[in-house]
């Protein structure tokens, strides 16, 4: 049986072929996303490790309690580290923020200033300089790192303005450029470098981020540091510190390789449907085949064990083959990276390690295999006696009781999760969102099992307009795609998949934009704002009182606020002034007194408080005050801190603090261009206080929604490639089936154009049932996982790009059966009448 087997591939090659290339592309799909990542954490770890080499120890400050922010070492800290016995030398690290001026004045970075990092000299120097040199001893030099110097064009010999904590501005001759190396952090906020001195001054920094120790013995000398700094630090070697550096640096790594084997799973999922389609399809093709081997002696496991021998040595190429072209896409998007610019490290080598081989090798058996042990085990229901029949015995199908039992308890289970999911559980919870992705699931299921059933209707539906429009050739393929309701189900219900989820992601994201702008407009539909990196109080009153007297501008709104500590927690209390006016759901807010307090929401449901309850606040200004709730208000999307008091209130609490936010709205009839010169104007001599309109704010919205939209579309595309090639085999192998009646069809007068116009419109129609219920299924799970995410969602359906996936899903078909048409239309009518 074995060499029958074999025998059996070596004479029908192409009959496997598209069944090794959907195996071939999910394989190398998942083993590319191995191989892309483990280049990457191979990159970090050589980047990490060359750095961390030259410290034999690092003395690490802890956590502030709050969780926010660093605790600094302080300099005495230092002093009893060089005191140690065996340290060579000590040197501490300054970090904190240090906004860069781009060329335009104003600060890099619309949210995070740039970070300002202090270069030492000597062997525990860690910054990689790639042009010009370090600082050195220059308190008025500066290095920045190469990416934001390219971003913003300074080059080596500029000169450069940074601002100090208090928005005072300072020139530095930029002396060199350097690369950030694995700090995630700085790749993000840009980084500038300085001698230790001046990174103090310009942060304002009390003390060290960190202090690197040279000596001999790590281990040894990581006691006796430990010992001088005492329970206030963390010691840890220069290999565990290249441990912990490489571990986050590689966060973002594994939260990319999840989400792309993501994708390779579902396309796993495709190939499996595929696979199982086309030895279902050949099981029933070779029925006199294996009858005949019966009759000769082999018994059922045997011809259940050729069955699983082909599908075994299938997998095997398909998934040696996959791997080969995951090595390539590594390859490739590695060079891709490079040439982007992205801060990776693109410049290690790219390796196929042995675990990914093994993944690759296990997971393409497994789905191969695994697909085909039901078309095998239908393989052993062959009775000898078949041998006798001169045709393939067409396929029946009969909706039992136990699938129509089953297909109801699927199809109630999964619409009551998403119901319960987007109806009942509260909005913007993970759980709600988990409960409607398993009703999509259950639903899923039921659609698979439900499939053969629901092929004849659809396919009648679907197939109405060609019936009528094609003739003859309209009509039988519309007869065909329901002929064989099983076989049909399963060629549209790999495309189904895909579809689904492209429908899916559409809808979400137009939901998405649309809920969020009429958020946007309810809260605050503003037509400019001026606001500071990460939206600190840092702008004078003068500029929203001066904004306010301009005839240009119809209304001014300024917003302040600042951080206290209650018994639960810190939050912000602020106050406001101009014409703004939340959505109240209890009390007032139309005058806010002395000793009175609005609360948002979320804030009051976490204080467990409601209207006409008080609360203690310590103040900076006036002690402890306490204050009652007047009113609760919509906290989500509003613009105002968590507690809110009257303006006059605020001042006599905290003092006369700057504005963190100001909201300029136009007068009708004004020329947006005349009053955005006059809010710039008004903004032009602070840099750091930035000018963005609600339509640059909700542009960027779009582009990122846009952006993530044609990601996960091209991603997507694997499975719904995959599933074209289904279609494809699916006819192809059809044709063989069905040589004689088409070649009947042509003794009748059927026509070669006529023939494979039919099997085109027959793929036609089988691509659009499978887009028909993926834009179903994809549409109301889309509305339940709006539902699920965001409060008061709106949903909207992309009806352009929904018709889009439908039209490119049927002519795709149509694609697919080009070839298996062509084949069929040139076969000799004598020769097919012949074939028995």
């Amino acid at each position: 049986m074995l060499k029958t087997a074999l025998a059996g591939l070596r004479a029908h090659k192409l009959r496997l072929l598209l069944t090794s290339l959907a195996i071939t592309l999910g394989v190398g799909f998942i083993a590319g996303t191995f191989v892309l990542t483990d280049t990457i954490k191979a990159g970090f770890s050589q980047r990490v490790t060359a750095e961390a080499d030259k410290v034999a120890v690092a003395v690490l400050a802890k956590k502030a309690e709050s969780g926010k922010s660093d605790a600094v070492l302080p300099e005495a800290t230092l002093e009893r580290v060089r005191a140690v016995p065996g340290v060579t030398d000590a040197r501490g690290l300054v970090r904190g923020p240090a906004p860069l001026l781009g060329k335009d004045g104003k600060v890099v970075g619309r949210y995070i200033p740039t970070t300002a990092v202090s270069v030492v000299t000597g062997p525990l120097n860690r910054t990689s300089i790639v042009s010009g040199t370090g600082p050195g001893s220059d308190d008025q030099a500066a290095v920045l790192d190469k990416n934001t110097a390219k971003a913003q064009g300074f080059h080596v010999g500029d000169t450069i303005t940074v601002l100090d904590t208090k928005q005072g501005k300072h020139p530095f001759k930029l002396v060199g450029l350097f690369d950030p190396g694995v700090d995630q952090e700085l790749a993000y906020t840009g980084a500038l470098g300085f001698t230790t001195a001046t990174a103090q001054r310009m942060t304002g920094a009390k003390g060290y981020h960190e202090i690197d120790v040279a000596g001999a013995d790590p281990a040894r000398l990581k006691q006796t540091v430990a010992a001088a700094v005492g329970g206030g630090a963390v010691v840890k070697t220069g290999a565990e510190l290249a441990d912990s550096l490489a571990s986050a640096a590689g966060v973002e790594v594994e939260t990319l390789s999840i989400g792309l084997l993501l994708f390779g799973l579902v396309a796993m999922l495709v190939a499996a449907l595929v696979i199982y389609n086309t030895f279902n399809i050949l099981v029933a093709q070779r029925t006199r085949e294996m009858a005949l081997l019966r009759c000769i002696g082999a018994t059922r496991g045997q011809v259940f064990g050729s069955v699983l021998i082909e599908s075994l040595v299938v997998g095997l190429l398909s998934s040696v083959l996959g791997l080969l072209a995951g090595y390539g896409l590594g390859s490739l998007t590695m060079l891709v990276l490079g040439s982007l610019d992205v801060p990776l490290p693109t410049d290690a080598a790219v390796t196929l390690a042995p675990a990914t081989v093994v993944i690759g090798l296990v997971l393409g058996l497994a789905v191969t295999v695994g697909a085909a042990l039901l078309p095998a085990r239908s393989a052993t229901r062959v009775a000898p006696m078949a041998a006798l029949r001169t045709q393939v015995e067409e396929q029946t199908f009969r909706t039992g009781a136990l699938r129509a039992l089953f297909a109801a308890i699927f199809v109630l289970a999964g619409l009551g999760a998403a119901a319960v999911g987007a109806l009942v559980m509260k909005p913007g919870e993970q759980t709600s969102l988990l409960v409607v992705m398993g009703g999509g699931a259950l639903t899923f299921l039921a659609v698979l099992i439900l499939g053969p059933v629901l092929v004849k209707p659809l396919s009648a539906l679907v197939g109405w307009l060609p019936r009528r429009l094609f003739g003859v050739p309209g009509r039988l393929a519309v007869d065909n795609s329901g002929r064989n309701p099983r076989r049909a189900a399963t060629t549209t219900v790999a495309l189904t998949v895909g579809v689904t989820l492209m429908t899916l992601i559409s809808v979400i994201t137009a939901s998405m934009r649309v809920t969020m702008d009429a958020k946007l407009d309810r809260q605050f539909p503003v037509d400019y704002a001026l606001v500071t990196q990460a939206g600190e109080a840092a702008i004078p009153r003068t500029v929203g009182d001066g904004l306010r007297a301009r005839p240009e501008l119809a209304s001014v709104v300024q917003i302040r606020g600042t951080e206290v500590e209650l018994d639960k927690g810190r939050y912000e209390v602020g106050t406001f002034k101009g014409p703004i006016k939340p959505q109240v759901t209890t009390g007032s807010m139309s005058a806010l007194g002395s000793g009175q307090v609005a609360v948002a929401d979320n804030a009051a449901e976490r204080l467990g408080v409601r209207v006409g309850d008080t609360l203690p606040v310590r103040t900076t200004k006036a002690g402890t005050v306490t204050l009652k709730v007047a009113a609760v208000y919509t906290g989500e999307n509003a613009p105002l801190a968590a507690l809110t008091v009257g303006e006059r209130q605020f001042d006599e609490y905290f003092g006369t603090l700057p504005d963190a936010q100001v909201m300029v709205n136009i007068r009708d009839g004004v020329p947006a261009e005349q009053a955005r010169k006059v809010v710039d104007a008004a903004a032009a001599a602070y840099p750091a206080v930035q000018v963005s309109s609600s339509t640059e704010v909700r542009g960027q919205f779009d582009e990122t929604l846009d952006m993530l939209l044609m990601i996960i579309t091209g991603l997507l595309g694997l499975a719904i490639l995959i599933s074209l090639l289904g279609i494809a085999n699916t006819l192809s192998l059809s044709v063989h089936e069905r040589t004689r009646e088409s070649a009947l069809l042509r003794a009748l007068g059927l026509t070669r154009p006529q023939l494979r116009r039919m099997l085109s419109l027959e793929a036609l129609v089988l691509g659009l049932i499978g887009a028909l219920v993926g834009v179903v299924l994809g549409s109301v799970y889309a509305w339940a996982a709006m539902r699920a995410m965001v409060t008061d969602a709106v949903f909207a359906a992309p009806v352009s790009q929904i018709a889009l996936f439908v039209v490119l899903s049927g002519l795709a078909g149509v694609l697919a059966a080009v070839l298996p048409a062509r084949r069929a239309a040139r076969a000799s009518i004598v020769g097919s009448l012949a074939t028995g």
